[in-house]
């Protein structure tokens, strides 16, 4: 009999997200398994899409009509179990569809698409292959040489470079060696010429330089805590806690020394590209080449080559951002997560993944070390350390016994008042200026790019806002342009007359564009760097703006949250931190959480070598309990504080989160939809009393259009388990049965602080 495929498809949307049954062709018998990426002719058109194979069976009866496979993608591209595993619990996890899951856990390059050749639908890499020709002596090498006609120089020197092995035509022609000298000495039979994926050192100029890794009493005491988890037959979880430039990377490094040691490999997270650089030179420096990177700055060929790299187990060490938990590496010993309480380790679009879950799955997959480090926490790690779910590891102190930096905060309401109405307070345009003359550097936090921030009417208060989505256009003064930051909405030229009345247009806020204008009006001698999205748009611009800064070519790097955590630069004795007053009273149950990361991870910037630190702060509210716990580092304090408005607002770690999103054209419908969800969810929760649940809404999102499509959301209070999961996924079939998708997409993220 012949197989059967069941394959999930691509572009399916998640109420339709069901597998689909097809006929393996004789063609490809034997070629495709679970895991395989295949082609299929799909709905009444029989129009080709990609699907991903996920189960087959071989029917003991005739099946009835099906259609068949149409093509498979090669054998290399096929997910392997533990990647399929992957897929399956983001799908399971998520709410995603199948073929999410697969284009998450694949980088681009990698992926597959339909294709025509001679007329017929094929499957076909996205990328051309990067592959090279590769020259090597046949079997019977020189001596296939003909004596007539007599061979020519180029063909003897050919012969002669190949003795000591294959080289890649490149290499060849590099010595002068034409291809039409190569290949007429392959149709003679002298050469072989294949095919191989180029091989790629992203690191090349790093070199591999090795240095005895010097450990205090307190790292040594952390690192020896944890090595022994290395070993462990089972999977084991630890949070590395450490005050900023206590040294956590030299703990990192040992760690994975001894893994590789135990014949094992590292996968490293870190939060932010910007903080790719530094660890990979330290890594590249330490370890050599066996090292493998994978984020988003990465063209997609690099990205593929690098995958490709993994996957082949070319690589001891896997180094990158949110995406790099997919790397295709096998017999993981240690995970580590650097700055764990970074954001950006959750996705913001379908899968809306936690990199931390990702992470847990992968160590109890592979019986791994899971490791876990920051200087401030998520409040629900610190707590699971706390109560004996991971082990808690400290380190109190900065490395050499350096003092942390002092943190003076400046009143903006008096600076104000004594008539100073820049965005840089007086104080701290002298500091700043008193560091350009002493030879020393500076770090200018503003988590805010664009030059203004709003445009308003100074006679009836209209507000410039997006047509498509519900925010203000921002000012950017090089673009002379106002700009959407969600949609890439612009309005060009600037207006200067309210649409509105006619009236007159004031702008006025202040972004990072408009702070590096006052300094360069403040300080003229000084050198300063702007890092922000707008001015790290092109490739290895980070690598770049970081290594300049480090060699000392500026004297101010001003940016957003990019420069506030994991870099480490000797001539930083000053950071200032300016504009934090928004987040402070922004939403979201994380928002004190977020303020007291952000500044204790950018004060701790300054004064990590020689020359003693110092932190400003600029704010109105300098007497605030967060910003004040923030600037001695307290974080046992702000943590008593937090964990205790947890428990009273029913907050995570006390419940898990979820937020149920709806978008869609009418804003009626969409409201409409969303209400009806929720009493679906009721109806649907009441058959389960023993389940913990609270629903909240419907209510608009904060950005309530976006895109042009309105915004509703249900929050909900649960417990995120298998049998909640159960429930939505009742509740979600239920809304389909009732063409509601028609009216508003449906969205589930269970790891956002309260809104998408």
């Amino acid at each position: 009999m012949p197989e059967i495929a069941k394959v999930a498809v691509n572009d399916a949307t998640i109420h339709f997200d069901k597998l689909y049954s097809y006929l393996v062709p004789p063609q490809l018998a034997g070629r495709v398994w679970p895991g395989s990426m295949v082609l299929v002719p799909f709905g009444r058109g029989n129009k080709p899409r990609m699907a991903v194979l996920l189960e087959s069976e071989t029917p003991a009866a005739a099946p009835p009509r099906l259609k068949s496979l149409l093509d498979a993608a090669p054998e290399d591209a096929r997910l392997t179990p533990d990647l399929l595993e992957l897929v399956r619990f983001l799908k399971e996890r998520t709410f995603c569809t199948w073929y999410e899951a697969v284009k998450t856990v694949i980088p681009y390059g990698a992926q597959y698409q339909p294709g025509v050749v001679d007329g017929r639908p094929v499957v076909q890499n996205r990328l051309a292959r990067p592959v090279e020709r590769v020259y090597s002596l046949s079997g019977q090498g020189v001596d296939a040489l003909p004596k007539k006609p007599k061979p020519g120089p180029k063909q003897l020197a050919a012969v002669a470079a190949l003795q000591s092995g294959p080289m890649s035509q490149k290499q060849l022609e590099a010595e002068a060696i034409s291809k039409a000298t190569l290949d007429g000495l392959c149709k003679k039979g002298v050469l072989c010429v294949a095919e191989r994926y180029k091989p790629l050192d992203l690191f090349a100029e790093i070199p591999f330089d090795p240095q005895p890794m010097e450990l205090s009493p307190e790292q040594q005491a952390a690192y020896q805590a944890l090595a022994g988890d290395l070993a462990a037959p089972a999977p084991r979880a630890a949070l590395l806690h450490g005050v900023t430039g206590s040294g956590k990377t030299a703990v990192f490094l040992k760690l994975i020394e001894h893994t590789l040691e135990l014949g094992r490999k590292a996968l490293v997270l870190v939060p932010e590209i910007s903080l790719t650089p530094q660890i990979i030179r330290r890594l590249k420096s330490t370890f050599g080449s066996r090292l493998a990177v994978q984020h988003s700055a990465l063209n997609n060929t690099e990205r593929l080559l690098q995958w490709r790299m993994i996957q082949q187990g070319n690589a001891d060490i896997v180094v990158g951002t949110r995406s790099a938990i997919f790397a295709p590496l096998q017999n993981i010993g240690l995970i580590i997560m650097d700055e764990e309480q970074e954001h950006t380790y959750q996705s913001e679009s379908a899968p809306r993944f936690s990199a931390h879950d990702v992470a847990k799955k992968r160590a109890v997959m592979e019986h791994a070390l899971l490791l876990l480090a920051s200087a401030t926490p998520r409040t629900e790690s610190y707590f699971a350390a706390q109560g004996g779910k991971m082990r808690l590891v400290t380190l109190d102190h900065r490395y050499g016994g350096r003092p942390l930096p002092r943190v003076d905060f400046i009143d903006m309401r008096a600076e104000l008042a004594a008539g100073n109405p820049r965005e840089v307070s007086a104080r701290m345009a002298q500091e700043l200026g008193a560091n350009v003359q002493r030879g020393e550097q500076s770090i200018l936090l503003l988590n805010r790019r664009g030059y203004r921030t709003v445009g308003m009417c100074a006679d009836c208060g209209h507000v410039l806002k997006c047509p498509n989505c519900s925010v203000p256009l921002v000012f950017h003064k090089p673009q002379q342009a106002l700009l959407c930051h969600h949609c890439g909405h612009k309005v060009a030229p600037v207006p200067q007359q309210c649409p509105a009345c006619g009236g007159k247009l004031v702008y006025s806020g202040f972004g990072t564009q408009r702070v590096e204008e006052e300094l360069q009006q403040l300080l003229p001698a000084a050198r300063i760097l702007r890092m922000d999205q707008d001015s790290t748009g092109q490739k290895n611009a980070h690598e770049t703006m970081l290594a300049r800064f480090a060699q000392q070519e500026y004297d101010i790097l001003l940016g957003t949250q990019m420069v506030a955590k994991g870099l480490d630069f000797e001539k930083v004795t000053l950071v200032g931190v300016l504009g934090i007053d928004s987040m402070l009273f922004g939403q979201g149950f994380r928002s004190y959480e977020n303020v007291f990361s952000l500044v204790t991870q950018v004060v701790g910037r300054g004064g990590r070598a020689a020359l003693p630190g110092r932190a400003l702060i600029q704010t109105v509210v300098p007497d605030h309990p967060v910003l004040q716990l923030a600037a001695t580092q307290n974080y046992a304090a702000f943590y008593h504080e937090e964990i205790a408005f947890r428990r009273l607002g029913l907050y995570p770690p006390y419940c898990a989160f979820c937020v149920v999103g709806f978008t869609g054209g009418q804003e009626g419908a969409v409201f409409q939809a969303a209400y009806r969800f929720g009493a679906l969810l009721k109806e649907h929760a009441v058959q389960r009393p023993q389940l913990p649940l609270r629903i909240l809404g419907p209510t608009p999102m904060n950005i309530a259009m976006l895109n042009g499509k309105y915004r509703y959301k249900l929050t909900l209070k649960c417990r995120n388990d298998a049998a909640f999961r159960a429930l939505m996924q009742q509740t979600l079939d239920a809304y389909a049965q009732e063409k509601l998708p028609a009216k508003a997409t449906v969205q589930l993220d269970f790891n956002t602080d309260g809104d998408m």
